[in-house]
C-alpha cells in the first residue's frame, strides 16, 4: 500500500502531537487531550461514532507511549499514567521496552472476512465458461446468466480468476494476512488479527499494508524526546536509506538533528565500510574451503527468516555483524558517555538493537520526522553542515537491492580476487522464502546471495516517508558522490 494514506497520516499526526508535549515539558498534563482535540470539528468519523474513534485513538496514542494496548477495548488506565511511566523510562540510564515490537490494536481491527473470490458484476455469463471448466473442485456454476462460486468447495486456488477474459472475477484478501511472508499474522476465533511471535520476523509488512492502521509499533520516540529535552548527549547513528528521507542530503540532516539535540551523527555506512571487509573475507574463507555459498547478514528480517523459517539454511548466513552494529561499536568507543539511537527505515532493528545491546534507542524515519514537525524544525530550510567524516559510496549503497553484494564485490576487485557470482533476492515473498528452501538440497549458482526483506532495499522499508524511487535516486547520487 503506498505510503500516503489516512492510516498513515493519523499515525504521524499522533506522534507530531505527543513529541509537540514532550519537547513542551507538557506530556503528562496534555496527553488526556489528545484524542479530543484530533476528534475536533473537522474529524472524518471512521468507525461507528466519535466516541468509538477517540477510544482507538486512545489505544494508538498507548503504543505511541511504549505501552501495549493489545486486546484492550479502551486505554485500562488513564493516559497520563502511561505517560508518567514513559516518563520514568526516560530518567533510568538504559531502558528498554518489554515484549513485543509489534502488536495488534484489536479494537482498530476490521476483522476482515476469510480471503475468497468474488464474482462481480462484470461477469457476461459467457459461452466458454472458462472459469467453471478450469475450477478443480466444481466450486463453480452458472445460474441467471452469471457465475456463482461456492464458498464450501472454494479452495481460493484462484484459477477462476486467471482464466476469465473479462475479469469479472476478483480477489478479496486479508491484506495483513497477505502481505505477510511468514504467515505470522492469522484470525483468533473472534476473527480478529493476532500475531505469533514464534513466527514473527518483525518484517513490518503488516504495519504498512493494514488499511486499518491496526498493526502498530510500540514506540521509544517520545523517550528520547524527553531525553532531548533534558539535555542528555546523544549519538545519532544514521542508516544510509533515512539520510535520503529528508531534502537537502546528508549535511542539512546533520544540522537538523543537532538542532533537535543531538551531539554528533554518524553515518551507519561507516559501519557498512567495516561489514563489507569482513563479509568479503568470510566469503573467500568459504570459497577457499570449499563450502559454498555465503547468505547476507545486515537485514534483521531475514536473518530472523532463516532462523525461524529456513533452519538449513543458518549455517550459510554470514556471521559478519550488520552495519548498525560497528557503527555502534565505534561511537561506544570515542563516545562512550553518550546515547547512542539508530535511526533507521524498519521494525527489525528494535530487536536487533535489544539483543547487542549496543544502542540506547531506535527510532525509524518516520518518528524521526514527527520529532522534526514537532520541534518546528524545517530540514530543507536549514543551511548545510559540512561532516566531519563521511562514509564511502559502496557502503551508502547498502540502502538499495543489489547494494551489498555490489560492496563484497568491490572489496573482491581492491583484493585484485576474481569477482564472486552474485545473487540478490529483492523481497521475502511466500515465493522467495520457497524458492531458498529448495537450495538446502540444490543450491544457487552463485557464491553471495544478498537477501533484503523489503522489495527495492532498505529504502522501501516499512517505515520510511520517502517514495522508495525517489529514494533510491538519490542513494546513486550519494554513491557517485563518493565514488
Amino acid at each position: 500500500m503506498n505510503h500516503n494514506n489516512n492510516a498513515a497520516r493519523i499515525r504521524r499526526e499522533l506522534l507530531i502531537r505527543t513529541a509537540k508535549l514532550a519537547f513542551e515539558g507538557r506530556l503528562v498534563e496534555g496527553i488526556e487531550r489528545l484524542p479530543y482535540e484530533m476528534t475536533a470539528e473537522g474529524w472524518e468519523t471512521i468507525r461507528c461514532c466519535r466516541h468509538h474513534d477517540r477510544a482507538i485513538l486512545r489505544l494508538r496514542t498507548m503504543a505511541v507511549l511504549g505501552a501495549d494496548p493489545e486486546g484492550l477495548d479502551d486505554a485500562a488506565l488513564p493516559l497520563a499514567e502511561y505517560a508518567r511511566e514513559t516518563e520514568r523510562r526516560a530518567q533510568d540510564p538504559a531502558p528498554r521496552i518489554e515484549g513485543g515490537e509489534l502488536v495488534v490494536i484489536s479494537e482498530a481491527c476490521n476483522a476482515c472476512v476469510k480471503t475468497r473470490y468474488l464474482v462481480t458484476e462484470a461477469c457476461q455469463g459467457c459461452l466458454a465458461r472458462p472459469c467453471k471448466m478450469n475450477c478443480p473442485k466444481g466450486a463453480i456454476r452458472v445460474e441467471g446468466g452469471r457465475a456463482h462460486i461456492d464458498p464450501a468447495r472454494c479452495v481460493n486456488c484462484g484459477l477462476c480468476m486467471k482464466n476469465c477474459p473479462y475479469t469479472a472475477i476478483v480477489k478479496l484478501p486479508v491484506p495483513c494476512e497477505e502481505a505477510c511472508p511468514v504467515g505470522a499474522i492469522a484470525k483468533g476465533a473472534d476473527g480478529v488479527e493476532r500475531i505469533d511471535p514464534a513466527k514473527c520476523i518483525l518484517c513490518g509488512k503488516c504495519l504498512r499494508e493494514c488499511p486499518f492502521g491496526a498493526v502498530a509499533e510500540r514506540s521509544e520516540a517520545i523517550e528520547l524526546a524527553l531525553e532531548l529535552r533534558a539535555g542528555k548527549r546523544a549519538v545519532a547513528l544514521v542508516a544510509p536509506a533515512v539520510a535520503v528521507q529528508f531534502p537537502g542530503g546528508l549535511e542539512r540532516l546533520a544540522a537538523a538533528l543537532h538542532a533537535l539535540g543531538f551531539a554528533d551523527m554518524l553515518e551507519v555506512a561507516e559501519g557498512a565500510e567495516e561489514t563489507t571487509r569482513h563479509e568479503a573475507a568470510e566469503l573467500a574463507a568459504r570459497l577457499t574451503g570449499g563450502e559454498g555459498f555465503l547468505l547476507t547478514s545486515c537485514c534483521p528480517a531475514w536473518t530472523n527468516a532463516a532462523r525461524k523459517r529456513l533452519p538449513a539454511l543458518a549455517p550459510c548466513v554470514s556471521e559478519t555483524p550488520s552495519p548498525m552494529v560497528y557503527a555502534a561499536q565505534r561511537a561506544a568507543a570515542t563516545q562512550p558517555e553518550a546515547m547512542r539511537v539508530f535511526i533507521g527505515p524498519c521494525v527489525a532493528k528494535r530487536a536487533e538493537a535489544k539483543r547487542t545491546r549496543l544502542v540506547d534507542r531506535v527510532i525509524t524515519a518516520e518518528e524521526l520526522g514527527a520529532l522534526f514537525v514537532a520541534a518546528g524544525i524545517d530540514v530543507g530550510a536549514l543551511d548545510p553542515e559540512p561532516l566531519a567524516r563521511g562514509a564511502g559510496g559502496t557502503a551508502r549503497g547498502f540502502a538499495v537491492s543489489g547494494g551489498v553484494g555490489a560492496a563484497v564485490a568491490a572489496e573482491f576487485a581492491a583484493k585484485g580476487k576474481p569477482a564472486p557470482r552474485l545473487y540478490a533476492v529483492n523481497g521475502l515473498t511466500r515465493q522467495t522464502l520457497a524458492t531458498m528452501e529448495a537450495w538446502a538440497a540444490c543450491p544457487p549458482e552463485a557464491d553471495l546471495v544478498e537477501v533484503m526483506s523489503c522489495e527495492g532495499g532498505c529504502v522501501a522499508g516499512p517505515c520510511t516517508i520517502a517514495n522508495p524511487r525517489l529514494a533510491k535516486i538519490e542513494i546513486e547520487r550519494m554513491r557517485e558522490d563518493r565514488g
